[in-house]
């Protein structure tokens, strides 16, 4: 099994998702591979659901506390699902992925 270290970042300083994923990994990637992915995606959901109560109950920070829980949890499951999520996140570099178009050009709602 690798050892990882966590990735000193500044607390102040912007984070790539790479990064992040590399962070959460270190700090919690043991922890979270013997919860195991079903487990794991029950945290997940579960934090989901303290950021839906944040979004239209809770203050700016409340928010931004949830946000960054969610994806504590998304970086955990993709990680465990071997899922790079810099990579992922490619899909939407050039546009919507359906239509190509920025913004998405798309004839129906919730397209892409």
């Amino acid at each position: 099994m690798p050892v990882w270290r966590a990735v000193a970042v500044p607390s102040q300083a912007a984070m790539d998702l790479a990064d992040f994923q590399t962070q959460m990994r270190a700090l919690y990637g043991d922890r979270d591979r013997g919860r195991g992915l079903a487990r794991t995606f029950a945290w997940f959901t579960e934090e989901c659901g303290e950021l839906s109560r944040a979004l239209f109950r809770g203050t700016p920070a409340d928010r931004e506390h949830e946000f960054a829980d969610v994806l504590a949890w998304l970086a955990s499951l993709a990680d465990q699902a071997g899922v790079d999520l810099a990579r992922a996140a490619r899909r939407y570099a050039d546009g919507c992925p359906r239509c190509g178009s920025a913004p998405c050009a798309c004839d129906r709602p919730g397209a892409g």
